[in-house]
């Protein structure tokens, strides 16, 4: 769901202040959408931190808070983020929760980090919804909101507008995959370059949501990646990429491995899936087309690892991402 074209203020992020206030996650949103960027355009984000009430309120790790705006000006906002809460069994005030309501009515999105989403939970909003917070915080979640479908195996989730992320860190992701819905994957992979973040965390995280993230690339790497990524359609095997870096296989393999915390098939493919995502949402080209542009060959190859890394099939991936003119 892109911010409602119709709204207000279409671009503009509020962040809720809240006494207790988890400094961790507050940075993140700050980081994401607070930071001016002009080289982005006139259409960035506008950004605001609205407080629970009115006065100086506490922060983790020993200082205070004091916001220019407040609960009007927080439902005012096209995009509502509530980073972190005071406590997952911390009641939550009638007034917030009706703000919540207000806003999300008027087509606000609403926006969770980690334990924000008991927040979220206690307008009703989620019932019957799928969400997620912390994996230590699921099994309280789910017995204080029983209507509430928590789901700890994913790094966020996105519901009608409503989205959560998972454990603190996963908060980044949901923003900068916000960006992505707002700007298109070039600019929001650019803000996950500037954020240093991670490599795309699969396993019981795997989430058919795309995260637009950067490896950490070791510098001694940068012109090899450059060089597989233009040749991705290509057969690339360890010897080549051995070969192009100037190194024995062994010593290869090992250096890799330390600069980028995976094996340089593993990566490869990572780039594929990648690719074939960017081609799916971005061009009309055919799903054995979209398979030999990635370097998967074949469209049953393109399946597999497509659904193995984000849990969805190319086709259904396409129907739900596509840009208008590209189904």
């Amino acid at each position: 769901m892109k911010i409602v074209p119709n709204h207000p203020n279409p671009r503009s992020v509020a962040v809720l202040a809240y006494d207790g206030l988890c400094t961790f996650e507050f940075g993140q949103v700050v980081e994401v959408f607070g930071l001016p960027r002009p080289e982005m355009g006139p259409d960035w984000y506008r950004f605001r931190v609205c407080a629970e009430r009115p006065g100086p309120l506490r922060a983790v790790g020993g200082f205070r808070v004091e916001a220019d705006g407040g609960p009007a000006e927080l439902g005012a906002a096209a995009t509502i983020v509530i980073p972190g809460w005071r406590g997952i069994d911390a009641p939550v005030p009638d007034e917030l929760v009706e703000t919540l309501r207000a806003a999300h009515a008027r087509g606000s999105r609403l926006v969770s980090v980690c334990s924000g989403v008991v927040v979220l939970a206690a307008t009703g909003l989620l019932d019957g919804r799928r969400c997620t917070t912390h994996w230590h915080y699921a099994d309280r979640l789910a017995a204080r909101f029983p209507a509430v479908l928590v789901d700890p195996d994913v790094l966020y989730t996105e519901a009608d507008g409503i989205f959560t992320s998972a454990g603190s860190a996963a908060g980044l992701d949901l923003c900068v995959h916000l960006v992505r819905r707002d700007f298109g994957p070039r600019i929001a992979n650019e803000i996950g370059r500037r954020l240093v973040l991670p490599p795309h965390r699969e396993g019981g995280q795997a989430q058919f949501i795309d995260r637009p993230v950067a490896e950490r690339e070791d510098s001694r790497f940068a012109r090899l990646f450059d060089w597989m990524r233009a040749r991705l359609g290509e057969r690339i095997t360890v010897d080549r990429m051995a070969a192009e870096a100037a190194m024995s296989r062994r010593s290869f393999i090992r250096r890799f491995e330390a600069a980028t915390g995976t094996s340089p098939g593993d990566w490869l493919t990572g780039e594929r899936v990648r690719r074939a995502a960017d081609l799916l949402e971005t061009s009309g080209l055919g799903i054995e087309r979209v398979a030999t542009e990635s370097g998967f060959g074949t469209a049953d190859g393109l399946r597999h690892h497509f659904r193995g890394r984000l849990g969805i099939s190319p086709t259904a991936y396409r129907r739900q991402f596509a840009r208008v003119g590209a189904r």
